[in-house]
């Protein structure tokens, strides 16, 4: 599905792309099968209608056709304004006089394709917006859907921003379709590892970079990793997402812990680092964060 129907981005300098729209008899082809091929916008004119460079040619996307929710009334004017100098899928739907292009079908195609995606479907996605309450993504031909701010990762950040930069191409995995409202619900967190995944990366004695995620009177909850938190001693003039370096004290499966001592604040970090995907295809049925050994209550997702 993700191969047929990418965020869009994804296909705009693929050799299948290029072939696809290097002659007019393949345009043919194109809009009979109704193959979603990608271009870049040049041009919003003022009746709001998209100008593309598709290959050799030019073509137009009627405003209506630009983005679902157009026609009903049900998105903004900024969804097709935003699109100028970037790569939009879309479907030809006239090759003959004036070639024609319809990027609310390339849509259309997707959202069917996604909503028929069992829950626990792992799908490519490109980070859109972000706000407080979550990130938006593209899961396909710019249909865009959102991963909320506590699905994000195991641990806990102030803002998405944390975690993700606009314009990154990220993994997400499908928790659930609501068909009526054509909606798609996403996490994220299950792709970034178990806490036995994480921890075996570290190891008591070593001496580490870390982000503060959480000040408390009785410790410091400083990120190791995305999906791996430990816990430090309080430290005096500590403020939530200070960049630190720590020493491993200990790593306890059992209790699911991690021991701490902060040595000291780092100078602050432009963007995020990159995210360690464990799981980047295929589909979950169950993920389950916590070891074997820990004693307690298992947290884990179920898909199925």
């Amino acid at each position: 599905m993700s191969n047929l129907y990418p965020p869009e981005g994804r296909l705009l300098h693929t050799l299948r792309n290029r072939a696809n729209v290097e002659t007019l008899s393949r345009l043919r082809q194109t809009m009979a099968r109704e193959t979603v091929v990608e271009g870049r916008v040049t041009l919003c004119t003022p009746a709001h209608d998209l100008v593309v460079q598709l290959g050799p040619f030019t073509g137009t996307i009627p405003r209506e056709e630009a983005a679902l929710g157009i026609r009903e009334g049900t998105a903004r004017e900024i969804s097709i304004l935003s699109r100028v100098g970037k790569p939009v899928s879309c479907v030809v739907t006239q090759v003959e006089g004036s070639l024609l292009l319809s990027r609310r079908r390339a849509q259309e195609l997707a959202l069917e394709a996604l909503l028929a995606c069992p829950p626990g479907t792992v799908l490519p996605a490109t980070v859109t917006h972000l706000a407080g309450f979550g990130a938006f993504v593209d899961v396909g031909c710019g249909v865009v859907s959102m991963i909320g701010i506590e699905n994000c990762s195991v641990s806990r950040i102030s803002h998405p921003a944390r975690r993700f930069t606009v314009g990154q191409e990220i993994y997400t995995v499908l928790t659930g379709t609501d068909r009526s409202l054509g909606r798609l619900y996403l996490s994220h967190k299950e792709l970034l590892g178990t806490w036995q995944e994480n921890a075996a990366r570290f190891s008591p004695g070593m001496t580490v970079t870390g982000w503060v995620r959480g000040v408390q009177p009785y410790g410091t909850f400083v990120e190791l990793a995305p999906n791996l938190t430990g816990l430090a001693d309080q430290t005096e003039g500590l403020q939530e997402d200070d960049r630190v370096s720590v020493y491993l004290k200990a790593i306890l499966p059992d209790r699911m812990k991690v021991k701490l001592t902060i040595l000291q604040t780092l100078p602050p970090q432009s963007a995020p680092d990159p995210l360690p995907y464990f799981i980047t295809a295929g589909h979950l049925s169950r993920w389950v964060y916590s070891p074997p050994e820990r004693r307690g209550e298992v947290i884990e997702t179920v898909f199925d």
